[in-house]
């Protein structure tokens, strides 16, 4: 029998490690708070000079650690823990008093280094501490919890007793905890409807919010619809944008005797940002920001994206110095930036991230909780052109160059940065694959090549003969990104198509056509190169294939 010291759920206690016997059982279990760990496989008893002394006194053959305890933020999971074997003839009352001081050790240690902050909102709980694999498990039991990547820190929902089992878990470690009971930066302006209505609001033909007073019975009714979610943000359901959901509304409003109510409600006007001419002395992005950047390897859309969002934050403080703004003014910005602005809500995170990354990467400062609610991404549903708008489209495109173009796109589901980036080389007929090369996400991948693809660009190639580039500008540089778009919208209005079709609806709709062809969604994840398949489960929402044979269970209710 071996024992050793560990720290089981913020707790420091004594492992004991045997060969299965219910008679040795049997004898732990006399032991006060004796328990049984499935995580670890062992059991663990109180770290006590009584729990001790009788754990000696029942097996005096036991070997223990008599090492210095390892501190708990370097300690690993306690199923790897090593057991050391030491001399068994040390005496019990000097190891429990060298256990007493190594205990102060540990307590002073984890003063030092576990530096918790809680921020409770109204609806949210955000945690920012020190990696201890513990306190991760105990974080992953609650409901909903996630690792916010962005922000470096743990969010959960603030509901039920959540904030009392924190509390409780994290006891008298250092931590503060902070309340806001109003942190919105954009106060919603919810829409305004009687008690006799069911709204129905269509964003951008996009998604449609539906807004009603409580009722359980309309909201179970609502969740027969595919795909429903609750929009906690703004305090309504969502459903998909299509005749069906509209038409099951329609019923759900009928059955409960509420009037029907549609509204299409277009995109708020963005107001530009204050323009570089109206400085006096315009202050330009400082070059260690740039220089940070570049260091880490940040792709060039991000170090541009960065950059501009940051200048517009530090000449909205012209008249001060950048490390003089405070928190405060930096929620009042981005309160500028809603309420004045308009801005979508993903601009509002570039931004926000955009000036934590000088003050938190550039100036090696602590990671901050700013007191806003940072708003929910928008989760939209993509256009998609069907198989016959494609053929149309590429019909309507006579220029040879343009043709070749809009098809590589279509035929390997490219994003336009990629397309623009590829040489020459990355074009396998043999294999007929198209590789791409550090694509977003710093990632190499191959993708399709269709043979009639390769038909085009081999025709492409003879006539305008590129040098290092697949697509070359005027001057031997890479194509450019607005020519494409121009060209992409005179055929879409040559065609007559009213979708909202941008360079990416063909990426969108490469990845739709395969869904509905059959093909596994783990081949199109690979394809498109997406790092999580949630990502990719996007267009499950979207194809219609197979819906005409669902049949929704209400039709077979007795009504």
């Amino acid at each position: 029998m071996k024992i050793s010291k560990i720290l089981h759920r913020s707790e420091i206690r004594i492992r004991v490690d045997f060969g299965y016997n219910a008679e040795l059982v049997s004898k732990l279990r006399q032991i006060a708070d004796a328990r049984w760990s499935k995580t670890m496989g062992a059991w663990h008893i109180p770290y006590t000079s009584e729990a001790f002394g009788q754990l000696k006194e029942l097996f005096p053959e036991v070997e223990y650690d008599a090492s210095p305890v390892t501190q708990p933020e370097k300690m690993v999971v306690p199923t790897t823990e090593s057991l050391v074997e030491t001399n068994k003839n040390v005496p019990n009352t000097i190891e429990m008093e060298r256990g007493k001081t190594e205990t102060n050790q540990v307590d002073k240690a984890e003063k030092q280094h576990a530096d918790i902050d809680v921020l409770v909102t109204r609806t949210l709980i955000t945690i920012v501490l020190p990696k201890n694999e513990a306190d991760i498990q105990f974080l992953r039991t609650f409901k909903y919890a996630k690792w916010d990547y962005d922000n470096f820190c743990w969010v959960l929902p603030n509901y039920g007793n959540n904030v009392e089992r924190l509390k409780k878990y994290f006891g008298n470690r250092d931590i503060r905890i902070s309340e806001q009971e109003q942190n919105r930066v954009s106060n919603i302006k919810l829409p305004e409807f009687a008690k006799t209505d069911l709204l129905i609001v269509n964003e951008l033909h996009r998604n449609l919010k539906v807004y009603f007073v409580y009722n359980q019975a309309i909201v179970d009714q609502l969740k027969f619809i595919g795909y429903v979610r609750w929009n906690a943000y703004e305090h309504c359901w969502e459903v998909p944008v299509n005749e069906k959901s509209m038409a099951e509304l329609k019923l759900i409003a009928q059955r409960n005797g509420l009037m029907y109510r549609y509204e299409v409600h277009n995109k708020q006007v963005v107001k530009p940002r204050i323009p570089r001419s109206s400085f006096t002395n315009y202050r330009n992005c400082p070059a260690e920001y740039i220089a940070k950047l570049k260091e880490l390897r940040y792709s060039q859309n991000t170090l541009d994206t960065y950059k501009h969002m940051f200048e517009e934050f530090i000449n909205y403080y012209n008249d001060m110095e950048i490390d003089a703004i405070t928190d405060g003014m930096i929620v009042d910005f981005l309160r500028y930036l809603v309420n004045e602005r308009n801005i979508s809500g993903s601009y509002q995170n570039q931004s926000i991230n955009a000036i934590k990354f000088y003050f938190e990467r550039v100036k090696g400062g602590a990671r901050k909780i700013y007191s806003i609610e940072r708003p929910r991404k928008e989760k939209f549903l993509p256009e998609v052109l069907s198989e016959e708008e494609v053929v149309q489209l590429l019909n309507a495109t006579e220029n040879l160059k343009h043709k070749a173009i809009l098809m590589t796109i279509y035929s390997g589901g490219l994003r336009i940065s990629e397309l623009l980036n590829l040489r020459i080389k990355d074009i396998d007929s043999n294999r007929m694959q198209i590789r791409v090369v550090q694509a977003k996400g710093k990632k190499d991948r191959y993708t399709l090549l269709g043979e009639k693809t390769l038909k085009i660009l081999r025709k492409y190639v003879l006539e305008y003969k590129p040098k290092e580039w697949l697509f070359e500008g005027m001057n031997g540089d890479n194509y450019s990104k607005k020519s494409v778009q121009k060209f992409l919208k005179n055929a879409v209005d040559k065609v007559g198509i009213k979708k909202r079709v941008t360079i990416h609806t063909l990426r969108h709709s490469f990845a739709t056509h395969l869904l509905e062809a059959g093909t596994d969604i783990r081949y199109i994840q690979s394809l498109l190169g997406h790092s999580s398949g949630k990502t990719t489960e996007i267009y499950t929402h979207i194809t219609t294939k197979g819906f005409e044979q669902i049949k929704s269970p209400l039709d077979r209710l007795n009504i």
